[in-house]
């Protein structure tokens, strides 16, 4: 484990880099945003176009390392919506905490960490875990708020759901790149050089967005926080790995990939969304800097479980 810890620590420090020059206001809140808005549209963007171009889609999608992270992400955003159900709380509330359970960081952070510590292999999975995330949970998400408020019918949310993802430039990308491949066309190689350099400032302008991000995030209802941590770092992963496992027998490198992925902390769009929809942004606001600062160490943990290292 120490060894993965060690390759971990790394992109862990820009995460906390970034939280200093956020903390200290040398970073504001305003270049935190553009900073994001550069990563988000064009950086990771490059980098999953060009991932995506180069890969077939069989390389991509994988029938049963499919079903044993949707089996395991459903499971846990289950368990983390009936416990809120328990405590009483409304569809829109239950909804956002599920989301904070299962939905990880796998734009910002498990794209470029992953693909570097599990090798180039890793791609293909960690797209698949970021579609299953975006079209369908996020989907999920927004079916039930707007449902739970009576916001218009049904047309009208499939409507929002379909501009919703059409506006994404991670699925925009992913969606490009893939009809790329599928044409059989290759890339000439000074667009592959220009997508190259772009998406090289992906790994860097990502942690350390999320960790001045970070800076402007407060723990209250701790409680509440560390409940949704520990679905996200343990329950999460765990459930994933059941089922690559025991229920679909895939394919174990890919299973340690998608396993990995599950055990990434509370995605920062889920804060998003939370804002957007008005549903308890400070819970969420809470629960990405706790699952955060601890995947310093269950994230190693998790990685070196799965890859059998020392």
């Amino acid at each position: 484990m120490l060894e993965v810890f060690l390759k971990t620590l790394p992109f862990f420090g820009l995460i906390g880099l970034g939280y200093g020059a956020g903390r200290t206001g040398f970073f504001t809140a305003e270049a935190t945003a553009w900073l994001t808005k550069f990563v988000f549209y064009f950086a990771l963007s490059a980098m999953l176009f060009r991932f995506s171009a180069n890969l077939s889609f069989s390389e991509i999608f994988d029938t049963r390392i499919a079903a044993a992270y949707l089996w395991g992400t459903a499971f846990t955003y289950g368990i983390a919506m009936a416990v809120a159900f328990l405590r009483k709380l409304d569809t829109a509330t239950a909804a956002i905490e599920a989301q904070c359970a299962a939905i990880g960081n796998t734009g910002f952070l498990g794209v470029p960490m992953l693909a570097l510590l599990l090798g180039q292999a890793a791609v293909g999975p960690i797209i698949l875990v970021l579609a299953i995330d975006l079209i369908v949970f996020s989907s999920l998400l927004v079916i039930l708020v707007t449902g739970s408020r009576g916001e218009g019918g049904g047309a009208q949310v499939a409507r929002t759901v379909g501009v919703g993802l059409l506006k994404n430039p991670m699925i925009v990308s992913i969606m490009a790149g893939l009809i790329v491949s599928a044409s059989g066309l290759s890339i000439p190689n000074v667009l592959n050089e220009f997508l190259t350099t772009l998406g090289n400032a992906a790994t860097p302008g990502a942690l350390f967005a999320i960790g001045a991000s970070l800076a402007s995030k407060s723990a209250e209802r701790i409680e509440v926080a560390a409940w949704l941590s520990f679905c996200k770092l343990i329950l999460h992963p765990l459930f994933v790995a059941l089922g690559a496992f025991f229920l679909f027998s895939a394919d174990p490198y890919k299973a340690a990939v998608v396993i990995s992925a599950a055990a990434l902390p509370v995605a920062g769009n889920v804060f998003i969304l939370a804002q957007h929809y008005g549903v308890a942004p400070q819970r969420v606001s809470a629960s990405i800097l706790v699952s955060t600062m601890v995947s310093i160490i269950t994230v190693s943990a998790v990685i070196a479980v799965v890859t059998n290292s020392p």
